[in-house]
């Protein structure tokens, strides 16, 4: 655990929530039942968009990394929480920590972006629809999706790197369910202060200029929406964003509550919560919100639910003529 004189701590043990044991066990079984749906949910849209061909476009393409970044993201949490909840496995490397750290805000920083991205794609598709096809072709698309993947992965390097410089020598317990970054450097031993102004201007630049791209495209939607003259084409115009809008504001409010908190006190528990909005409930709640508020989804999901009615209704024939025949 320790070295020397300048003894540095090698592991580290996340609290999760603490509690009585059958406050650890129901929160086990709502934990993994959730984690399950969000696999399930998720690669169901990636193989939906797969199957059909007229979901190959922009629009899905990008959904697709965004269900595919899903399924790391709260796989880079999920599984460890389950572990310390029913298990009481609550230790973690020093390696082991750092890596999680740098999977979960890689992670979040390419969503910022992806969903950013998403947003600019729905703006050219509705401000912009003579020229969509053009503009967003599907090498614009495929570089575009490229670079948030990129960029999320190696703006927290920097970040992570200093960390790693940091000592660790006293308490080693962080208040949390994951290696969170707030939470983890306040147990340094050594001065945090430029990792904390580093992650502060990363944290400002992707949150800020993500949104930013996100509020001003949806300001040139909305505007364009309500020049529409017919209710029925405004009606239509929308539920092409809606689902990305639902979605935006999810994980945008989480972003806000997680970050505008209300006093140093209530701070660790009320980042938890909200942490567990940000790595569970939304993960689980996209492929949900696509299937449930998109129609172009929907119709794809009448057309397998069909064919699957149409298969099983002639295997039953089938099945009768065999009988029938074979007294």
């Amino acid at each position: 655990m320790r070295e020397g004189n300048g003894s540095r701590v090698k592991e580290f043990i996340l609290l999760g929530f603490p509690g009585s044991r059958e406050l650890q066990i129901s929160l086990f079984v709502v934990f993994f039942f959730m984690y399950l749906l969000t696999l399930i949910g998720n690669v169901a849209i990636i193989v939906l968009v797969k199957i059909f061909q007229k979901l190959h476009t922009p629009m899905y393409f990008f959904l697709c990394n965004l269900s595919f970044l899903e399924i790391w993201y709260t796989t880079a949490c999920i599984p460890k929480t389950l572990s310390v909840l029913v298990a009481h496995n609550q230790t973690i490397s020093f390696l082991g920590c750092i890596t999680q750290m740098y999977i979960v805000f890689s992670l979040g920083c390419t969503e910022y972006f992806l969903l950013a991205v998403m947003a600019y794609d729905r703006y050219l598709a509705i401000c912009h629809p003579l020229h969509y096809n053009i503009i967003m072709s599907k090498t614009l698309s495929v570089q575009m999706a490229f670079s948030c993947w990129i960029c999320g992965f190696l703006i927290i390097s920097f970040p992570a790197f200093l960390i790693t410089q940091l000592s660790f020598c006293d308490s080693n317990v962080i208040n949390h369910f994951f290696c969170d970054i707030e939470p983890w450097i306040v147990l340094s031993c050594t001065s945090t202060y430029t990792v904390e102004i580093v992650w502060f201007i990363i944290a400002a630049i992707v949150i800020v200029g993500s949104c930013m791209i996100t509020l001003i495209s949806y300001i040139y939607i909305i505007a364009t929406i309500l020049r529409i003259a017919s209710v029925q084409g405004r009606q239509r115009a929308f539920s092409t964003c809606s689902s990305h809008l639902t979605v935006v504001i999810i994980w945008y409010g989480a972003t806000i509550f997680l970050h505008v908190i209300p006093s140093k006190q209530q701070s660790q528990e009320l980042s938890k919560i909200v942490t567990v909005l940000n790595t569970i409930v939304t993960p689980l709640l996209n492929p949900f919100i696509y299937t449930l508020r998109n129609t172009e989804v929907q119709e794809a999901l009448r057309t397998i639910f069909r064919a699957s009615a149409v298969n099983l209704s002639r295997r039953h024939n089938k099945d009768n003529k065999l009988t029938s025949h074979h007294p």
